[in-house]
């Protein structure tokens, strides 16, 4: 398993939850971006920078990523496309995106875009606070768990 990260809209303190975790249980990291961020020096994360776009990065991860990755993303288009990929996306506010429910959070983005287009003011995400950071904090856990447990008993 592979941890891809969408690393330019994601918050600092979740990036430095996964630094972590990725000591911690031994398990490889790629930022991607479209400029170049700090990642700590460890030889299980990377960085790949690339151009300035919409979805570059986007496509970069779904290029790369294999079956079983977890990528972690804001950005539901994306998550959806790691799905179809028989991957795992897990937004930096703590929810899992599925095969169950990924089409239900990208017709409401879609909603929600085709208003904000129509003029209507929809207001942004509320701010990111110290229970988004658990919750993320505990999804990424129990997946971790979950997953290497998966992998031993293989």
């Amino acid at each position: 398993m592979h941890i891809w990260v969408d690393a330019d809209a994601c918050p600092k303190v979740i990036k430095e939850i996964l630094y972590r975790a990725v000591e911690r249980l031994n398990i490889p990291m790629t930022l991607v971006a479209n400029k170049k961020i700090f990642v700590p020096s460890s030889p299980l994360m990377d960085l790949i920078v690339v151009a300035a776009g919409a979805d570059v990065a986007d496509r970069e991860i779904v290029e790369r990523m294999q079956p079983d990755d977890l990528v972690i993303t804001a950005d539901i288009p994306l998550a959806a496309d790691v799905i179809d990929k028989a991957g795992h996306a897990l937004n930096p506010r703590g929810t899992f995106y599925s095969e169950a429910n990924v089409k239900q959070h990208l017709t409401m983005r879609n909603f929600m875009d085709d208003l904000r287009g129509s003029g209507v003011v929809t207001g942004g995400p509320p701010v990111f606070s110290n229970s988004d950071r658990m919750a993320f904090a505990n999804q990424l856990d129990r997946f971790l768990t979950k997953q290497l447990k998966e992998s031993q008993n293989v």
